[in-house]
């Protein structure tokens, strides 16, 4: 059994945990061991982990980890900058909007650079991991972060081939190869690419490679290799507008940009490499690091938000442009060691974690503006840019040329360690206690001038936990954390922001049916955040400080199997956001006041899926399957009371396996066309969601 264990963790997977009962041959998984997080069953963890898996992501067709994160609803989608980063919140809290959303990559902490949208075709799944994880990652929004297990190479020699089409002229082809080199190494190639166009009327081109190779250094060593390669294409598209809070008045396909300004472009090339080793079958140790390149280049034109240059407030149809450049460049260093075990001192047994890292961020950013003229009777509509927003006519201008507006360099640099330790007291009773210091630097350089300011930070945030085994389908547990995250950048005026610090605190119950077919999470939880950013919206790339915000609210998750072989997979969250302090906006004058809603947060976020297959012969297999979501209003516009609608969306997908080689797969989403708008920024800039769309597809095994 040790052996087995260990030939597992070896190969760099999510390591099950394995029992043997009386026969030989039947194996029950009973423990998750992930890379930094312990070796833990779900009912002995003091937090709610929610997994998405690839029966979801499969079932679902999703190609994007943002419409992966639409399952869990305790997610909520952000500001997604013009389609072009992920942007999300775990219960009721963002992080920086002027940044991609971070998220970890086995373990790693990632995703913050400028690298597009994530594609799918390399992740095994995707782990929601709930409540006070930054005592472990460090860093992290105290709703909780998401973690991305890649798919990795093993000593199995397999293949995929999938091709796929869709609405609006969508096609898309990928790969999964694993082959093994003898009995020491391994190889997997994974790619895609993928050329689509839109309801908006807008096209775009993705590719990626993300390949990975194990070697095993011995019996209890091993070494894993990850690289990834993607590029994309697309035009920056802020949506639609609202005119005077009212939606609807413009057709949602209708693009208000211009397509001379050619796409963005958007690239990532990542390095992961890991050691690890077992000293026996209770100690064990894991080191590793990234680093990570990522680009965005290009222009764009937008609306202008600043109400004395957009005339479309005078004649509800002419909309005044910005027009852009942006060249946002991004480098990403993580370094990280941990060693993990199991020893007792007395009656007490010990599960231990303890390491350290190092994480460095460099944030450049070159950015060009043009805006319109301050409206007046003599201006023109070539001097502010103008576009019909009923009925446009692209390219009606010469494209304005942007002028200077941001040229600086912020850098990030921090060491941290910490410890966890988990301690079975007997009875069903086990408490977790740890902790995490963080020495943290921050520079920031204005080029343009060559001002540059440098702050230092030091914090030890604690976490405790404890879990009670009712028994073998019941657990309870309670949590609280503390957390700490340094905000990068500076004011228009280059003054340093405060730390973002938080507290979180959970409690909850954890469900094991049908002999662990169908496992669930009721958890209530209240969080709440001190020195909360927001972006300033009349300088773009900058923040302002809009002071303490808090979130609170109850969780229900269920995932697995029902009796009649229906999968399910259910999850229900009702979210208080909320700031907490009165600000007043230094630009616009709009007063933030405490009980005012967080934007982009529903109260209540509801999603269903449900699967069955049945075998029609002995050599093909129908399933069948569909689901619901639905999203509750949220506030559209911070300091307003723009509200984006509630919507409820549903889908229905159809899969035919022949054999183990052949699958064709069929699916319709948002199957009554719902009308509905997936965030927003502000009244002039909401994104609207897809109408019905069909997709037919083919993967071939091998």
């Amino acid at each position: 059994m040790i052996r087995s264990f260990l030939v597992l963790l070896l190969a760099g997977v999510a390591a099950p945990a394995l029992a043997e009962d009386a026969d030989a041959d039947a194996i029950t998984v009973t423990a998750s061991r992930q890379p930094y997080r312990g070796d833990f069953t779900l009912q002995e963890t003091p937090a709610a982990i929610t997994t998405i898996d690839q029966t979801w992501l499969n079932n679902n067709n999703i190609l994007r980890l943002t419409d992966a994160l639409d399952l869990n609803a305790s997610v909520a989608r952000q500001n997604n900058f013009g389609g072009l980063w992920d942007a999300f919140a775990v219960r009721g809290f963002a992080g920086d909007e002027n940044l991609p959303s971070g998220y970890l990559v086995n373990g790693y902490n990632n995703g913050r650079g400028f690298g597009g949208s994530r594609d799918v075709s390399g992740i095994e799944k995707i782990e929601v991991l709930k409540g006070p994880q930054a005592a472990l990652f460090g860093r992290g929004e105290p709703g909780g972060v998401i973690n991305i297990v890649t798919k990795k190479a093993d000593f199995d020699t397999r293949g995929t081939i999938g091709v796929q089409a869709g609405s609006w002229d969508r096609q898309r082809v990928d790969g999964d190869v694993n082959l093994a080199l003898g009995t020491v190494a391994a190889v997997r190639l994974i790619g895609f690419y993928e050329d689509a166009g839109s309801f908006r009327g807008t096209r775009s081109e993705r590719w990626g490679f993300t390949p990975s190779v194990l070697v095993k250094l011995g019996e209890t060593t091993a070494l894993t290799y990850e690289l990834e390669l993607t590029r994309a294409e697309a035009p920056f598209d802020r949506g639609v507008v609202a005119i005077n809070g009212q939606l609807g008045v413009m057709d949602r396909q209708t693009f208000l940009g211009e397509p001379g300004d050619g796409p963005l472009d958007a690239e990532v090339t990542g390095h992961q490499l890991q050691l690890s080793h077992a000293f026996n079958d209770a100690w064990s140790i894991l080191i590793g690091g990234q680093h990570r390149d990522t680009r965005l280049t290009g222009f764009s034109t937008e609306a202008e938000l600043a109400g004395s240059r957009q005339r479309l407030g005078r004649d509800g149809r002419s909309l005044s442009r910005q027009r852009r450049f942006r060249d946002y460049d991004a480098q990403h260093q993580v370094l990280r060691g941990e060693v993990q075990g199991r020893f007792a001192t007395g009656g007490l047994q010990h599960r231990i974690l303890f390491g350290a890292d190092y994480d460095r961020f460099e944030n450049s950013q070159f950015f060009l503006r043009f805006r319109p003229a301050v409206i007046g009777a003599a201006t023109t509509p070539q001097q502010s840019n103008d576009i019909d927003i009923l009925n446009p006519v692209y390219g009606r201008f010469p494209l304005p040329t942007p002028g200077p507006q941001t040229d600086r360099l912020d850098t990030q640099e921090a060491f941290g360690a910490y410890v966890q330790d988990q301690i079975d007291l007997g009875g069903g009773v086990q408490i977790r206690l740890g902790g995490r210091y963080d020495d943290f630097r921050q520079t920031t350089l204005n080029r343009a001038n060559g001002a540059g300011t440098a702050r230092d930070f030091r914090r030890f945030s604690p976490q405790a936990g404890i879990v009670y085994a009712a028994n073998d389908t019941l657990s309870f547990y309670a949590a609280y954390g503390e957390g700490f995250r340094a905000n990068i950048g500076a004011d228009i005026a280059g003054r340093i922001f405060d730390p973002e610090t938080s507290r979180s605190a959970e409690a909850g119950a954890k469900l094991s049916l049908l002999g662990g077919k169908l496992t669930g999470t009721i958890a209530l939880f209240n969080l709440s955040k001190d020195n909360v950013l927001a972006a300033d919206p009349a300088n773009p790339g900058f923040s302002v400080p809009i002071g303490r915000a808090r979130s609170r609210g109850l969780e229900v998750d269920l995932n697995g199997r029902l009796p009649g072989d229906v999968d399910l997979l259910l999850s229900y969250a009702l979210v208080d956001a909320t700031a907490r302090t009165a600000v007043l906006d230094p630009n616009f004058g709009l007063a933030i006041n405490p009980g005012d809603r967080l934007i982009n947060i529903p109260r209540h976020q509801f999603n269903v899926q449900a699967a069955k297959g049945v075998a029609l012969a002995d050599d093909l297999k129908l399933t069948l399957g569909g689901g619901v979501q639905h999203t509750g209003g949220r506030l559209g516009e911070t300091a307003t009371n723009f509200m984006l609608p509630a919507h409820t969306l549903a889908r229905l997908f159809a899969r035919l396996e022949v054999g183990k080689q052949v699958e064709i797969f069929a699916e319709v989403t948002n199957l009554f066309d719902a009308t509905y708008y997936t965030n927003s920024f502000a009244q002039l800039w909401v994104q609207p969601g897809q109408p019905r769309a069909a997709t037919l597809a083919v993967r071939f095994n091998f």
